[in-house]
């Protein structure tokens, strides 16, 4: 029997919870849905993740709006996937922030991940027709950024630390209150999506300079936040052996001869058990070790996906 494509079937919503992680600091997240937060400056609020559409990210800045009314001033894109950024215009943002490559990937690529990620979670687009048409960032940059949030707030810092979930992620630190907004390169009791994703990198050298923050509280792209150092090391764990396991069995399946579906059973079975349960496991799977097998095939840059390609995809490995 075939399974319901990606998360076509997921139609149920999830519970939203709006937490205060510090003075100014707040965090909502819904279930394994997409994370989103928000910092208060002296004067002005910095907001993180812009959803799928205007019209669900209106009703996250109408949950904020009961504990400030300070204007948005900056808005900040974690990278380019449409379910994290197509509500940017509900914000009124002054300056929309990310990576250089994450424009790129917007110009080259942003038009197919839009019809691509409507198809798979068709429940996040909240009133579709709202989408005004892709979301542009206003200013980019490379390593870093520090955004002086006035008064005794301290700085925001946004660093990019490496490829992993995409070319162009970026992570926002909090110095003063140790708080790491992770975006997609954590996730934190929930399946990762890999399919843009460059694997060995990111299950090293990248989640190694996320580690070397040693946050005491961790805020990934979807989860629940991870309080203290000890959940901080396992969200991090749990990324890094989702990936490792990923790979090891996809190697294995290549070194051996085999195909990709074989590769995809593999993979399915060994992570299953720890994993299985977690939001978007099934819906993901599929997608990811797509992308692991090309980049252990010698594909360095992940292949566009369309809403053609994804259901060729599921339609080989997962039905």
């Amino acid at each position: 029997m075939s399974k319901t494509f990606a998360s076509a079937g997921d139609l149920s919503e999830k519970k939203q919870t709006l937490e205060v992680l510090a003075d100014g600091v707040y965090a909502l997240t819904a279930e394994g849905d997409p994370n989103v937060g928000a910092i208060e400056g002296e004067d002005f609020v910095v907001c993180f993740e812009a959803l799928a559409t205007p019209v669900a990210a209106r009703e996250w800045l109408g949950r904020l709006r009961e504990h400030t009314d300070k204007p948005v001033k900056y808005l900040i894109l974690s990278h380019y996937h449409a379910v994290r950024v197509l509500g940017a215009s509900a914000f009124d943002a002054q300056v929309i922030i990310a990576h250089h490559r994450t424009r790129d990937l917007i110009a080259e690529r942003g038009r197919q991940d839009w019809e691509s990620e409507y198809g798979r979670m068709p429940r996040l687009f909240k009133e579709p027709e709202s989408i005004p048409g892709l979301t542009w960032p206003t200013q980019t940059f490379r390593d870093r950024v520090t955004i002086d949030l006035g008064g005794d707030r301290g700085d925001l810092v946004l660093e990019h630390v490496g490829r992993g979930h995409t070319e162009g992620d970026i992570v926002a630190w909090l110095p003063k209150h140790r708080i790491l907004f992770a975006g997609d390169l954590v996730e934190s009791q929930a399946a990762l999506y890999t399919g843009d994703a460059f694997h060995r990198e990111w299950s090293t050298n990248t989640l190694d300079r996320v580690a070397d923050y040693a946050a005491e509280l961790l805020i990934g792209g979807r989860g629940a936040v991870a309080r203290g150092r000890d959940e901080v090391q396992a969200a991090i764990a749990q990324t890094r052996h989702f990936l490792q396991v990923m790979l090891t069995e996809v190697g294995a399946v290549q070194q051996r001869g085999g195909i990709l579906k074989e590769a995809f059973q593999a993979t399915h079975a060994a992570l299953v058990d720890r994993y299985g349960g977690w939001p978007i496991f099934e819906h993901c799977l599929p997608f990811d070790v797509s992308r692991v097998w090309d980049e252990l095939a010698g594909t360095e840059r992940p292949v566009i996906w369309t809403a053609e390609r994804d259901r060729e995809v599921w339609a080989a490995l997962q039905d």
